[in-house]
């Protein structure tokens, strides 16, 4: 396979087959490739489904055929703490894969807080806190990671956060933090900083813990977003780097827009990225 791999040609090689196929609403509209079968895990962020409930949300993931789901607190409430446990154990009595929640925000210097977010975390299961620390509660916080052994990967949200708008950003405050601290680099929001996402990703390697995939058709507009592969992201490079470096997290959709109604963008983007791991010779 070229290592130029176009948008065009994956388009020829049948991914537009397979999105045409892939905006059924049927369970076995999608004839592609499961989350399984290839090195890059394509997952969601719960927060694409954010205007529906948990049955819609796991009716969605079947349709996806994919188990892994990023769960946010809409999806996951907080409160009744003695609730979390079950409301968990319903996702995963559904075959999905509970790989982070969040994002969360910790905002408060005070241990209370942290900690009542931490044991959220641990009462579901969930390895991973996508998380949005401020820069003085970041070294509270860290003594939970310590304490509770769960991942923190810091969600940069673009030109408009004061505190992490670039992966980058996050990788030069946290570097000789707990290696248990890293990244979640979100690539649409990492664009918009003028940030190489291929570049950022490689920098942050080992601190990797969780992606977020969405698209933009203008670099530094966050009012851009498309489905993917209708835009600017380089996501055969994305997911060629990924796989060189051995990342063993989770590529997480984030769709941001059609809230109303985002599934058929959903679905356009995951043939759009199995395409592009079938055609990187990724699939097994």
């Amino acid at each position: 396979m070229n290592a130029n791999l176009s948008r065009r040609s994956l388009i020829c090689g049948g991914v537009a087959l397979t999105a045409s196929a892939a905006l059924s609403t049927t369970t076995t509209a999608l004839a592609a490739p499961t989350a399984s079968e290839s090195p890059i895990r394509l997952g969601i962020a719960s927060y694409t489904f954010r205007k529906f409930d948990q049955a819609q949300l796991i009716e969605f993931m079947k349709q996806l055929k994919t188990p892994y789901l990023n769960l946010k607190d809409i999806h996951l409430p907080m409160k009744p703490a003695d609730q979390v446990a079950t409301h968990a154990a319903e996702y995963r009595a559904a075959g999905l894969t509970l790989t982070a929640a969040g994002t969360i925000y910790f905002d408060k210097d005070d241990d209370e807080d942290i900690r009542s977010k931490f044991e959220y975390v641990k009462a579901a299961g969930i390895p991973i806190i996508v998380g949005a620390p401020t820069r003085q509660v970041l070294p509270r916080v860290e003594k939970f990671v310590k304490e509770y052994n769960i991942k923190l990967a810091i969600h940069n949200h673009g030109t408009e956060d004061k505190q992490w708008p670039s992966p980058l950003d996050v990788l030069a405050v946290v570097k000789n933090m707990d290696p248990r601290i890293g990244c979640c680099i979100d690539v649409g929001h990492t664009m918009r900083t003028g940030t190489d996402p291929v570049e950022a990703i490689k920098k942050v390697g080992p601190r990797l813990f969780d992606l977020h995939m969405k698209d933009l058709a203008q670099r530094l507009v966050k009012e851009s977003q498309v489905p993917v592969g209708d835009g600017l992201m380089p996501v055969p490079a994305i997911f060629r780097t990924l796989a060189a470096m051995g990342y063993k997290g989770n590529v997480d959709l984030e769709y941001e827009i059609d809230d109303n109604n985002p599934f058929p963008g959903v679905m356009k983007s995951f043939a759009y990225m199995r395409g592009v791991i079938a055609g990187l010779g990724l699939t097994k």
